[in-house]
């Protein structure tokens, strides 16, 4: 297998059929939320950003049919991209991350409130009056390589410290996003430092790795134990063990996509330590190279178009 086509990984878990969760009771479909009666966050488990990746629904498929309910506040189930999920085909699996762009970039208010169209920005208008009662929201994706999981906990201490207190995985990345656009983690009050309301991202490995799916069922049911929302017996029965301790990489810069021509130096698939001035691609004619010793590779893409995130440069901070 090379590791540098995703489309090479095995597809070794199902696709749960979500038609049953369709018209929910939020007004916005696919969105269901529980009430619990008492006083409490607002807190969204939300899968299927991108439709190609199913752990997040598994995981809620798994929190739905076992009737978990909150003890405290509000809780919203919600899948996001449902016509690229929809959309899937186990013979091109990359294809499905989204229909027309990638949804996970357009969460910056001029982009929803501009006059452009794609299904993926209709969605988001969709969605956009839901996710602004939101207080907390947990956000479920996989990646494109088989590594480690790791949660994505943005430039905010207030993210950083949450994961913290979340426990797993073992890895913390402090990034600063994407220069191809904003995503859900941190949209609004997400990504204002002075804002109470906060996001992290959780990546639960490759797409369709077997071990994806537990990953995304612990990490949903240790989400609603740190906020209370169920008793410990609930959870316990579907929890993996922690990590000893928890690692923090700084992402210090993007390397972002210039030319029709960028090519990585080896199949990088993440967490991949360089030294400095070591080769990490070509950008057409232009050399990119780790800028210090001690560079982390950060989920190395293969979307390789002009504008995108190719791979993101950190150094472990902690």
């Amino acid at each position: 297998m090379s590791a540098t086509d995703p489309n090479k990984y095995p597809i070794e878990l199902p696709f749960p059929d979500i038609s049953p969760y369709r018209v929910g009771n939020t007004g916005v479909d696919y969105y269901t939320s529980f009430d619990s009666g008492v006083a409490g966050p607002h807190v969204l488990i939300n899968a299927l950003v991108h439709g190609n990746e199913v752990c997040g629904v598994i995981a809620l498929d798994h929190l739905f049919r076992a009737g978990v309910r909150p003890m405290k506040g509000t809780l919203t189930l919600g899948f996001s991209n449902v016509a690229a999920y929809e959309a899937f085909d186990g013979d091109d699996p990359m294809a499905s991350r989204f229909l027309d762009e990638d949804m996970n970039r357009v969460w910056d208010t001029e982009t929803l409130e501009g006059d452009r169209r794609s299904c993926e920005l209709d969605r988001a208008r969709q969605i956009r009056p839901l996710i602004d009662t939101v207080d907390i929201l947990f956000d479920v994706h996989s990646m494109q390589h088989k590594t480690a999981p790791v949660i994505v906990a943005g430039p905010l201490e207030k993210s950083t410290a949450m994961s913290r207190q979340l426990g797993t995985p073992e890895i913390i990345v402090a990034d600063t996003g994407h220069a191809a656009g904003r995503r859900l983690r941190d949209y609004g009050g997400f990504g204002d430092p002075r804002s109470p309301k906060t996001a992290v991202l959780i990546e639960c490995g490759q797409h369709w790795e077997a071990a994806a799916g537990p990953i995304a069922i612990d990490s949903v049911y240790r989400w609603l134990l740190l906020h209370e929302m169920i008793e410990a017996e609930t959870a316990e029965p579907h929890m993996l063990p922690l990590p000893a301790a928890q690692r923090v990489v700084k992402v210090e810069m993007p390397v972002t996509v210039e030319t029709d021509c960028f090519e990585f130096a080896q199949p990088f698939t993440g967490l991949e330590t360089l030294s400095k001035g070591d080769l990490i691609g070509m950008d057409g004619d232009k050399e990119i190279r780790a800028p210090h010793d001690g560079c982390v590779l950060i989920m190395p893409s293969r979307r390789l178009t002009p504008g995108a995130t190719a791979v993101r440069l950190g150094r472990w901070v902690e």
